[in-house]
């Protein structure tokens, strides 16, 4: 079963090369440009695998944020996406529901 499973995705990443690190970034800026940094968020959920080529795990996460330094954003910047933003609109949430 494994190896008709392995074999399987083997063809389907040939014909659908996986996604890179560098293409995840791309759509990071993309959504910066359309957005703004302040609703960009970065997560991840390894659970069988990342699915993008340089980040298919934990122990990989540097290379995605090596790309955004690369790229040109700053500490700032990536902190918000590695948490800062969503924490951001959780705290937000919070007040509002404590506001009369």
């Amino acid at each position: 079963m494994r190896t008709k499973f392995r074999t399987g995705v083997g063809a389907i990443n040939r014909k659908y090369p996986p996604a890179t690190v560098s293409d995840l970034v791309d759509h990071v800026d993309y959504a910066v440009k359309l957005i703004g940094i302040d609703h960009v968020g970065i997560a991840s959920g390894f659970q069988g695998g990342g699915g993008v080529t340089g980040w298919a795990n934990a122990g990989e996460t540097l290379n995605l944020t090596k790309d955004l330094v690369r790229r040109g954003y700053s500490q700032d910047g990536i902190a918000r996406f590695w948490g800062g933003n969503i924490m951001r609109v959780m705290d937000e949430v919070a007040a509002a529901r404590k506001a009369p």
